[in-house]
């Protein structure tokens, strides 16, 4: 769905500390951004903010960093962080692209992509978020041994990362094709999931620890 561009969001974002307009001068730096040397956990993709919400809620002892392209949907997750008076979190616009840039190496802990763009046709394969070609920019400023949590709820895609994540050097510990029937611990439901898993939807969710 195409978001309609918003004037007033922007100047609303910058107005708070939890929203990052230029996250890359903060490379090697997150821990005076937080003001502490807790680990560090990336959401890509973080959409209006509930995965997010809950994590920060329930982990204090860990600092969040959450990406999304839009600042209309950024925006939503800020007032859940600011109605919580949450501070483990921080927000950044930008293209996923040039992650790399952000973080410096052993700089993050654990990554979480939830249900991104399948892209499927041959041609786009390169823009999925668990391809090689992103899996190598994550690899430069993951700590060995971290993992990468993965949801989606298209199969293509989760076969595809599968091999994706083997080939960049990571080991898949849990893999399931339904997770909601598995006895995986630890999972908080983003929107998107609550909505479809009421309408039948199944979530395929894997874990890949990076050796």
């Amino acid at each position: 769905m195409r978001l309609r561009k918003k004037q007033w969001v922007r100047p609303e974002l910058e107005e708070s500390n939890l929203f990052l307009p230029r996250a890359s001068v903060n490379k090697g730096k997150w821990n005076e951004v937080f003001g502490n040397s807790n680990p560090i956990y990336l959401e890509l993709g973080c959409g209006r903010g509930e995965f997010l919400l809950k994590h920060s809620i329930n982990n204090p002892e860990i600092n969040y960093v959450a990406v999304d392209l839009k600042d209309e949907v950024l925006i939503y997750g800020l007032h859940k962080l600011q109605e919580n008076n949450l501070e483990n979190a921080r927000l950044t616009a930008m293209n996923i692209d040039f992650i790399e840039d952000v973080f410096e190496k052993d700089e993050v802990s654990k990554i979480y992509i939830n249900f991104c763009n399948p892209w499927p046709k041959d041609r786009h394969n390169k823009r999925r978020l668990t391809h090689t070609r992103f899996l190598s920019k994550y690899k430069a400023f993951l700590k060995a041994g971290s993992e990468v949590w993965f949801k989606t709820d298209d199969t293509d895609l989760f076969n595809a990362s599968q091999e994706y994540f083997k080939e960049s050097g990571f080991e898949i510990e849990f893999l399931t094709y339904d997770l909601h029937k598995s006895n995986f611990e630890g999972n908080i439901m983003t929107e998107y999931e609550t909505k479809f898993t009421g309408l039948g939807m199944k979530t395929m969710c894997l874990t890949a620890r990076l050796k």
